[in-house]
């Protein structure tokens, strides 16, 4: 279905973004996720999420109306959905050149990234993606457990995932890395723990960020491949945040834990915040009844 007259861009419903990237203008290059198959994540499991990439002709049109319809007043722009990255260099170059013509104001273009994306990709390909403005990738990293990541059928493995950072990280781009909290279930609860650290520890990434597993769907998706699977409880999740934190030995990142699947908001820099939010956790183990939790009501994913 075209692009509705009133609106320069058409979406497929549901659209996911980063929570940092709730100013941008969403803009869709591809829908849905090449690979789609971890069995934690239902985003794109909607069968009009079924991947696909959108022709080059309709994208460059909507950045053309885009550019139209709201002229300088769009900073940021993020390139939906799962993972923009899959398409081709000499593609994404185009787009983003595009966004430089029709939206001269835009600061900063960012993006999902599955590690796997990056494999065909070289270094200098990805520095000629950040010198034409894409600033800032997005990587799932899930987890640095390689036991885990088989589990959840990921595709990736801790060297994969850290060379795609490492990759990211020598042509000048931007990552933020996302870990999840709980994803060990508590069989695995410690190494995944460990592990996560211990990737974010060798990649050094800008930023990084925690968020609680959950399935709205159920768990019958994730038991698949994983039937030892028990969820943490609420406690269970603090302590393991709570070693992953204290393993972490980071010079200049950004943490944030402050997404809606949280129950405890943290936030601050690594590792010149660690002790003050070691004893937040500290706090919400020992004093559950008095540390500032989100409300369930106000959780979700």
């Amino acid at each position: 279905m075209p692009a509705q007259p009133s609106h320069p861009i058409r979406y497929v419903e549901p659209v996911f973004r980063p929570p940092s990237e709730a100013s941008s203008l969403i803009l869709p290059v591809t829908d849905g996720c090449s690979w789609n198959k971890c069995t934690f994540c239902e985003m794109y499991t909607a069968p009009q999420k079924r991947f696909r990439a959108r022709s080059e002709e309709e994208v460059l049109e909507m950045i053309r109306r885009s550019g139209e319809t709201f002229g300088d007043d769009v900073r940021r722009v993020f390139l939906a959905d799962g993972d923009a990255l899959v398409l081709p260099t000499h593609r994404l170059m185009r787009i983003l050149e595009a966004v430089v013509q029709s939206m001269p104001s835009v600061e900063r273009v960012s993006s999902y990234c599955l590690a796997r994306n990056l494999r065909r990709k070289s270094v200098d390909e990805l520095a000629e993606l950040r010198e034409a403005g894409l600033c800032m990738a997005y990587l799932g990293a899930e987890s640095g457990d390689d036991t885990v990541l088989e589990r959840i059928n990921k595709g990736e493995t801790f060297e994969s995932t850290r060379a795609a950072l490492d990759k990211l990280g020598e042509a000048g781009i931007m990552r933020s890395v996302m870990v999840l909290n709980g994803l060990g279930g508590a069989a695995y609860t410690d190494r995944h723990a460990d592990h996560s650290a211990r990737l974010a520890n060798a990649t050094q990434p800008e930023y990084l960020a925690t968020l609680v597993v959950s399935f709205p769907q159920g768990e019958q998706r994730i038991r698949s491949g994983f039937p030892e699977f028990e969820p943490l409880d609420r406690t269970g999740l603090f302590r393991e945040m709570r070693r992953f934190i204290g393993a972490l030995e980071l010079e200049d990142t950004v943490f944030r834990s402050d997404h809606a699947s949280n129950w405890l908001a943290l936030k601050g820099m690594l590792n010149t915040d660690k002790a003050r939010m070691l004893d937040q956790l500290d706090h919400a183990i020992d004093c559950p009844g008095h540390a500032p939790l989100r409300p369930e009501w106000a959780r979700g994913l």
